[in-house]
């Protein structure tokens, strides 16, 4: 782990680990369903994963495998991989209950530790993509697919990075910043910690040099109802009007 952003996340994560695990464990320490993102919508409805029997899947930045545990209990192979040590120790006690195999991987995913054509599926939930660079994450992860393998994510969308204040405060409905000013962003110097962002544009080029293709682009929208223990995210009214996290379903090219 050399590049100074993966040292800045880790030492983020690793000091925000048992606080972020606590006060989400209601949301994230379900075992009844496979859902998605900040208001934990249903795979069922949302349909980004299909039919995971059988594949060999590889999950980008797991934290404590609550969801990768979730896929794995619906027939795929999975593996999860994480830079933060405290964030896979948060996992033993779920392994243990749920009696579900998720062998687990300390490693920067910029820099993934596992042959070429190793996996049939790669995924996470505001995992890695959000915190590694996508210029050197996406072109690993299409390496590790095999032909044909799909690589399905969820991320904030470019809109809420827009509205988004670099204090305190959920997103408002002014533009904060420009859109073509994507990129890198520190939102909190005290953490230190980096988050990254593409225009739409840059995302699809980056696919596409990656030998990716675009299959959908899934906007997640909350019911008027939905809760969420992640508070310092969007308010529900908000994320009804405008996109705040999507999912990506990209496939690799089998020629």
């Amino acid at each position: 782990m050399t590049r100074d952003d993966v040292r800045a996340n880790l030492a983020s994560w690793e000091a925000d680990s048992a606080s972020y695990q606590e006060r989400n464990a209601s949301q994230l320490n379900r075992w009844d369903r496979l859902a998605w993102g900040i208001w934990d919508l249903p795979e069922d409805e949302v349909g980004a994963l299909g039919d995971v029997e059988g594949l060999d899947a590889l999950e980008l930045g797991c934290g404590a495998a609550q969801f990768g545990i979730r896929v794995a209990m619906r027939g795929a192979r999975v593996t999860g991989l994480d830079f933060s040590a405290r964030q896979l120790a948060a996992a033993g006690p779920h392994l243990r209950e749920t009696g579900v195999h998720v062998p687990l991987v300390r490693a920067n995913a910029e820099e993934l530790p596992f042959a070429d054509a190793s996996f049939d599926l790669v995924f996470c939930d505001h995992g890695a993509t959000t915190f590694t660079d996508p210029r050197i994450t996406v072109p690993e992860v299409a390496r590790v697919l095999r032909p044909g393998g799909r690589f399905v994510f969820n991320i904030s969308t470019p809109i809420i990075w827009m509205t988004w204040p670099m204090v305190d405060g959920p997103p408002g409905r002014e533009l904060l910043r420009p859109y073509f000013g994507a990129g890198r962003m520190v939102w909190d110097e005290a953490d230190g910690g980096v988050d990254y962002q593409l225009t739409y544009g840059e995302w699809i080029r980056v696919f596409r040099t990656s030998g990716l293709i675009v299959e959908d682009l899934i906007e997640l929208r909350p019911l008027h109802d939905r809760a969420s223990t992640f508070g310092n995210y969007a308010t529900v009214e908000w994320a009804r009007d405008f996109p705040a996290e999507h999912i990506w379903k990209v496939r690799k090219e089998t020629v």
